[in-house]
């Protein structure tokens, strides 16, 4: 029995030992495997756990989003613009607009120095009148007065011819009976008055003949074509005056005052830049997935960061047909990246509070009938 004792203390020994070798062995396993391998399964089980999460967040908010009767869109406000201009080159003598003013249409706005043609079209004024007595004259004919004076021209000329004839005859008898009792030259001269005056009896009875038979149908019409040629001309004066005068086209509002009396402009120097009160719209770009839930006019309520409480009224006016990939102004990172539509919100602005260029917020109930189905 003394011989057993020994042998169960020493096999407890041996379990002790190899229970103490086991560990030891598994620990320096575990202390030998990589760091970076242990990270990178940390790692890759983080970013499943952070995937899985977004996955099911976008499915949620899209879903919301598409059950929403609610469509948000961000754009900013488009007005029309008009560059004011003169017709005709001058020198700015009067502008009558500040910038911020309101203007309404034809209201004169600005004046050209037109004195030099203000000159010409009194001058051009007193030509047609001439003109108009001179055609007024041929129509009339010739007055008895004026007839009676060419009778007595003509009978003092016929009196004139007969005296001049005797004094030819009795010089030519004269220089051919006496041999020489006055000279040759004379007698030459003596001629010579008597042919003078039987052309001027000659020319006198064709005035009196004319002035009898009165203005031919040809004058008349000479002289009517001159004075409408003048009276053309007159009218173009007074609309080269007219053109001086800048005036608004339609109501607006003057956002720019580009020259100052006394600058030199031509037809193609803008003096004023307008800015149309209407109609405004607001200018927003939806996404391919949004695109079948709004129609023409369908309303909206377009707000701006100025006037959160106080949106103003609008309807979708126009939607484009052609889709767009990375506008020139986009609001959103997701709009960045996909194919959009232009849609323009055509608003109300009775109070004008929305101005060119600011940002709003468009708000669409999709749920709505369109205002002009409901019509």
């Amino acid at each position: 029995m003394s011989k057993l004792v020994p042998r169960k203390q020493d096999s407890t020994l041996i379990v002790y030992e190899s229970k103490f070798n086991l560990n030891l062995v598994l620990h320096r396993a575990h202390a030998a495997f990589p760091r970076k391998l242990v990270m990178k399964k940390i790692v890759i089980t983080i970013l499943l756990i952070a995937a899985i999460a977004a996955t099911g967040w976008y499915w949620w908010s899209h879903r919301s989003a598409d059950n929403s009767d609610e469509l948000t869109l961000f754009g900013n406000v488009d007005i029309r613009q008009i560059s004011l201009a003169f017709d005709n080159s001058g020198r700015i003598s009067e502008l009558r607009a500040e910038e911020g003013d309101h203007v309404a249409a034809g209201q004169i706005v600005g004046r050209l120095d037109t004195r030099t043609l203000e000159l010409q079209a009194e001058q051009q004024e007193a030509n047609v009148e001439v003109q108009r007595q001179a055609l007024l004259k041929l129509r009339n004919g010739t007055r008895p007065e004026e007839i009676d004076q060419a009778r007595a021209q003509l009978a003092s000329a016929q009196a004139s011819s007969v005296r001049a004839d005797q004094d030819f005859e009795r010089a030519n008898r004269l220089y051919d009976a006496r041999g020489g009792a006055i000279s040759e030259q004379s007698v030459d001269q003596a001629r010579a008055d008597a042919q003078t005056a039987k052309a001027k009896v000659a020319e006198l009875q064709a005035a009196l003949n004319l002035a009898l038979a009165g203005s031919q149908v040809e004058d008349i019409a000479g002289a009517e074509a001159q004075v409408k040629a003048s009276e053309a001309n007159l009218a173009l004066l007074k609309h080269q005056i007219d053109q001086g005068q800048l005036r608004a086209p339609v109501d607006a509002v003057v956002r720019s005052r580009l020259h100052e009396p006394g600058d030199m402009v031509t037809s193609a120097s803008a003096v004023f830049s307008l800015a149309l009160t209407e109609p405004k719209w607001v200018r927003v770009y939806v996404s391919e997935t949004d695109l079948g839930k709004i129609r023409p006019g369908m309303e909206a309520q377009v707000s701006t960061d100025s006037h959160t409480d106080h949106p103003v009224s609008g309807k979708v006016g126009y939607i484009s047909s052609v889709a767009e990939f990375t506008p020139k102004s986009v609001q959103t990172a997701e709009l960045r990246t996909n194919l959009v539509y232009e849609v323009r919100i055509i608003v109300t602005d009775a109070d004008n509070v929305l101005r060119l260029g600011q940002p709003a917020t468009v708000r669409i109930s999709t749920g709505a009938t369109p205002i002009e189905a409901a019509r």
